[in-house]
């Protein structure tokens, strides 16, 4: 069972999260298109950066590894993978600061958290999901190797973007034989 790590890439960090690491958390989580996709609450206040924060600190990290991604020492995000050793699966989860889209680094984090967990668990799967209408997502997941599997129909409550109707996921997943084969990540 893996204890916290750090990864390295080639511009980034990947670390557990730190208490200091709260002002960070609050200054991209409150920005509007940060939290466009993702069920976060709204207005974001700094109590709710803090609760994230001291989070990660209580999930274990052999079920739910959660990684701060650092780049030229600040925090810009966050990615997740949670692990299922039942179906020996794993579903990542991300978010990155606005100001630092389309810069690679989501793609960058999320490979390095992949290729750590196919080593360090015993998973067959990995698979992320993102709200139908978050195409940006969808490019990070193809980058990354992974096969549209479907459409999860009103899979999640509503949010700031479609806030009178459920939201339907798409769903991604790479086995692991497909990384292990790729020769490009």
């Amino acid at each position: 069972m893996p204890e916290p790590t750090e990864i390295k890439t080639e511009r980034l960090l990947l670390r557990p999260f730190r208490l200091k690491d709260v002002d960070d958390v609050y200054a991209y989580a409150k920005e509007p298109e940060f939290s466009r996709f993702l069920p976060l609450p709204s207005p974001y206040e700094y109590i709710h950066a803090e609760t994230y924060v001291a989070a990660s600190f209580l999930t274990a990290w052999n079920v739910q590894p959660r990684f701060a991604i650092s780049f030229d020492g600040r925090v810009i995000g966050g990615i997740n993978i949670r692990i299922d050793p039942a179906s020996q699966t794993a579903e990542l989860g991300y978010g990155i600061a606005s100001a630092h889209w389309g810069k690679g680094f989501t793609v960058e984090a999320a490979a390095a958290v992949i290729d750590w967990s196919f080593k360090n668990f015993d998973i067959a799967k990995v698979s992320a999901r993102a709200d139908i209408l978050n195409r940006q997502s969808w490019r990070v997941m193809e980058k990354l190797g992974m096969k549209r599997e479907g459409i999860l129909r009103s899979q999640e409550p509503p949010n700031p973007v479609t806030p009178d109707e459920r939201v339907d996921m798409v769903h991604y997943g790479i086995l692991r034989e497909e990384w292990e084969r790729q020769t490009v990540r």
